[in-house]
């Protein structure tokens, strides 16, 4: 419910698509019993470095079959981590 007036303020269409599409890979993982925040983590850690003749392997339910048991982190999260 929070997001029902507010995503009417994307100011153009190309931001309402942007938020469509995070929107849609949020719900694609949480379908998946994916973390989406660890999801999105590690694939935008990921991407720089995946070849593009394997993207689909980005997709949360391969990715959940590939890297959901070892998925790369950022130096904030070692940070933050409780010891």
């Amino acid at each position: 419910p929070m997001g029902r007036k507010a995503w009417l303020f994307c100011w153009t269409e190309l931001g309402a698509e942007h938020v469509g599409i995070i929107q849609s890979l949020i719900s694609t993982c949480k379908l998946h019993d994916i973390d989406p925040y660890t999801y999105l983590i590690d694939v935008l850690l990921r991407v720089n470095e995946h070849p593009a003749s394997r993207v689909l392997e980005l997709t949360p339910r391969v990715w959940k079959e590939q890297f959901a048991d070892q998925p790369l982190r950022s130096d904030l999260y070692r940070e933050m981590k409780p010891q």
